[in-house]
């Protein structure tokens, strides 16, 4: 079983950015379709953005397009989240998880990914 660790989160300004890491251990996660999700108190567990296991096919909700950018290095079983022009509604709890498939389609959705994180707490004031 593969095991999750994520990092990098913090307090940040409005138009301020963050890098949060995601390191696997256990298992190489390079066979494995891999995304980021965030949930604020009270809402739902929603997908931010998620990765093919080749790194060339990407998922970016909506409300991250254009600001966030997700990566892997397959040699560091590592898979990054680089958020840019942070706003307060980016405030969340951020998880990372595998896969449960190798494809997702139109949106992934929660319950087709496992092995959760802890997650790591990004604020963000205005």
């Amino acid at each position: 079983q593969v095991q999750l660790v994520e990092s990098g989160g913090g307090l940040a300004q409005a138009g301020g950015s963050l890098r949060l890491s995601c390191a696997a251990s256990g298992r190489t996660v390079s066979t494995y379709v891999m995304g980021w999700f965030r949930q604020a108190p009270g809402k739902e567990r929603e997908s931010v953005a998620v990765i093919g296991r080749s790194g060339g096919i990407t998922y970016y909700a909506d409300s991250v397009k254009g600001r966030f950018t997700i990566s892997r290095d397959n040699a560091k079983n590592t898979v990054y989240l680089q958020m840019n022009s942070l706003k307060p509604e980016d405030t969340a709890v951020y998880y990372c998880a595998v896969g449960l498939k190798g494809s997702w389609y139109i949106v992934p959705v929660p319950a087709d990914f496992g092995s959760w994180g802890q997650g790591t707490q990004v604020t963000v004031s205005s």
